[in-house]
């Protein structure tokens, strides 16, 4: 049974969004493996608050990322 953990900032999946990671992810895992497993593959979506969270020494926010998606340094 796979179990995928996937962690994001607290706020930066609406519900819509997490869906469709959810189903993404689950189609994903049964390309590479078998359909058979479908049912029996977990995804959970842990939601870390920012400054929680450290890349480089830094604590990061979702800001940051917010910054980085849109070019910025």
């Amino acid at each position: 049974m796979p179990l995928i953990n996937v962690k994001v900032f607290k706020d930066e999946l609406s519900a819509d969004q997490s869906r469709d990671l959810i189903g993404k992810i689950t189609d994903a895992i049964t390309d590479v493996t078998s359909e058979k497993l479908r049912d029996v593959t977990w995804v959970v979506i842990e939601e870390i608050k920012d400054g929680q969270w450290g890349v480089g020494g830094n604590p990061l926010g979702l800001g940051d990322v917010k910054k980085i998606m849109a070019g910025g340094s």
